[in-house]
């Protein structure tokens, strides 16, 4: 088995070469590597570049926590060295994951928790001083998560109730610690969401502030996912419950007050989110929601992003049958057929329209009757000849031409008349993973297909006649 060293030990040897031997941080590090490989030790668990102090020899990430610890309690009115360390330790902690948990290990995230107390405890809160530490702890935090606890939930709750208009970084700043918090940490999530997280932030839904908003649609969308291995069952469906109960219809109703491209995607991305039941669908469609995506994706056919958005959006809400119904009436099949004629090139707007003719277009002769109507055929089988070698496209658009066709057998001629078959075909031998899909667009459109059988039943008795 190989030897290993501490971190300690090898920090302690570092040291040692800059204070006694007068060597350069960059030569006594140099020095110690070989020292300890000359040894037969394993140096793979240490972190070999850490910033070294010239003058004492010790990591600087380690001297700067021990300063920071150092201030906790002191009332001086001098705080200008304090955010120089608060600095140091941001920078620091950016570098890597590694000097992140050092840094964790050394007391970090309590001295900064601490100092945030005291600070936030006194009769004029220094703002500087807070921004600073909030700036810290977000780059201590992040992918870091098992450091969030209950006191630095509590200092959270106390941010985000400061009710002065002018603390608009403060609240970014924490919103953004709520964010890292909440991923992969499937007990973080849970903690805040049974605090009064929350109705506070509820409130700042109506500043009207792109970057707040931004911020807030990004900790309501972090809270509802579902990516800690650690937990068997996780809570996001239930979360997304209570969150939309919330704050679902005010994001509506946010809407049209932005242009802001990606502030839009944003908040179509959450709202999109949040709809996990049918009641939320239809709230979303009575508060004027579906009118809103369509005038937004009208406006701004040229933004990737933002379309991709709506389409995903779109999609959900049509999983409840009357909203899908009065998507179609209210005008979609135009808007995403302007939408695959614009974007034929982008593989991934390709594949979120198509996914969208099939949710839109399954089971209702009608909706696939309003979308044959507007020459959408002509306009998916170029996309298919466009993008032979994605998977997921001729996989989405073999749906969606077997949802048009399936109940309307009329449409058959005139797909197969614009080369249909022979894609399909080319992309079954290209992509054998989805050719089940693409056999069941062929069968419906009438076309020759092998059907195999894939296992036949041997009973070793037979029932007699």
């Amino acid at each position: 088995m190989a030897k290993v060293i501490s971190q300690d030990t090898f920090d302690d040897v570092v040291q040692e070469n800059v204070v006694e031997f007068s060597m350069t941080p960059s030569e006594a590090k140099e020095e110690t590597i070989k020292q300890f490989e000359a040894q037969g030790i394993n140096l793979a668990n240490i972190i070999k570049d850490l910033s070294i102090n010239p003058q004492t020899g010790k990591p600087v990430i380690n001297e700067t926590v021990d300063k920071i610890k150092e201030h906790i309690g002191q009332k001086t009115e001098d705080s200008a060295l304090l955010l120089e360390q608060l600095d140091t330790l941001t920078a620091e902690c950016q570098k890597s994951l590694a000097h992140r948990v050092l840094a964790g290990k050394n007391g970090a995230h309590d001295a900064l928790i601490t100092l945030l107390e005291e600070t936030l405890a006194s009769e004029s809160p220094n703002e500087t001083l807070i921004k600073k530490c909030l700036e810290a702890v977000n780059s201590l935090t992040n992918r870091q998560p098992d450091l969030f606890d209950a006191e630095a939930m509590a200092v959270v709750l106390k941010l985000l109730a400061l009710k002065d208009e002018g603390r608009e970084e403060i609240t970014l700043l924490t919103l953004q610690w709520l964010q890292k918090a909440c991923i992969m940490h499937e007990m973080n999530r849970q903690n805040i969401m049974n605090t009064p997280a929350l109705k506070l932030m509820k409130p700042l839904i109506a500043k009207s502030k792109e970057r707040l908003v931004r911020e807030l649609t990004a900790v309501f969308r972090f809270l509802v996912l579902d990516d800690d291995i650690r937990v068997e069952f996780g809570c996001a469906h239930e979360h997304a419950r209570q969150i939309a109960g919330e704050v679902l219809l005010p994001l509506v109703e946010l809407l049209p007050a932005y242009e802001d491209p990606n502030v839009l995607a944003d908040l179509l991305l959450t709202i999109g989110t949040l709809a996990v039941r049918q009641e939320l669908c239809t709230a979303i469609d009575e508060a004027g929601g579906l009118k809103a995506v369509f005038e937004i994706m009208s406006k701004n056919l040229d933004e990737v992003r933002l379309n991709r958005e709506a389409l995903k959006l779109l999609r959900a809400l049509a999983g409840h049958d009357s909203v899908k119904a009065h998507i179609v009436q209210q005008g979609v099949a135009p808007i995403i057929k302007l939408l695959l004629e614009t974007h034929q090139a982008n593989e991934n707007i390709v594949a979120a329209a198509l996914a969208c003719v099939t949710t839109l277009t399954l089971r209702v002769q009608e909706h696939s009757a309003a979308f044959f109507d507007t020459g959408i055929a002509e306009v998916i089988v170029e996309a298919l000849r466009a993008h032979p070698k994605h998977k997921i496209v001729q996989r989405n658009g073999a749906w969606a031409i077997r949802n048009m066709v399936s109940r309307s057998r009329n449409q058959c001629e005139t797909w197969i008349s614009l080369g249909v078959e022979d894609l399909l075909n080319a992309a079954m031998k290209e992509h054998p993973s989805v050719e089940q899909d693409i056999k069941a667009a062929l069968r419906d459109l009438g076309c020759n297909v092998h059907l195999r059988e894939e296992w036949t039943g041997k009973a070793e008795k037979k029932i007699a006649a």
